[in-house]
């Protein structure tokens, strides 16, 4: 996909790549599918009136993969994306993308039943998702280089 031009103005979202250390202190990074194409994504939606983005992030991976966790402020990167809506149309979203240790994931949460979830390595993370700005900001991260 192509990044749009200046003068096309994209759809803001805010997401969150949750990470956390495995028994081996080893990265590993969860993703979750997508409700309609079932690719591999991070949790990710539109702002929430009252939030500031970071939190904004931070209600998404709640409610699509019932993660609970300490979210950075600031974001990570960002990368585009084409979003298809139901009314057939497809629009192209800007996704900010903010870190979200967890510490935590409930029993039950809102989306629990419409997605599946997936705790990999960086790299096979990368490597399943489709987006590569996203792939390029998730290997970055786990390099612990950041912007």
């Amino acid at each position: 996909m192509r990044i749009p031009r200046k003068s096309f103005k994209p759809r803001l979202q805010y997401g969150a790549l949750p990470y956390r250390r495995n028994d081996s202190a080893r990265m590993e990074v969860m993703l979750v599918t997508s409700r309609e194409t079932r690719r591999w994504v991070i949790p990710k939606g539109w702002p929430h009136k009252g939030r500031p983005p970071h939190r904004s992030a931070a209600r998404e991976a709640y409610e699509e993969a019932g993660v609970v966790g300490r979210v950075r402020r600031q974001p990570l990167g960002s990368f585009y994306y084409e979003k298809q809506l139901p009314t057939a149309g497809v629009v192209v979203c800007k996704v900010h993308v903010f870190a979200l240790e967890v510490l935590r994931q409930t029993r039950n949460w809102p989306e629990r039943h419409e997605r599946e979830i997936k705790w990999l390595s960086p790299a096979q993370a990368a490597k399943a998702v489709k987006e590569p700005m996203l792939a390029k900001i998730i290997r970055r991260f786990a390099r612990g280089t950041t912007p």
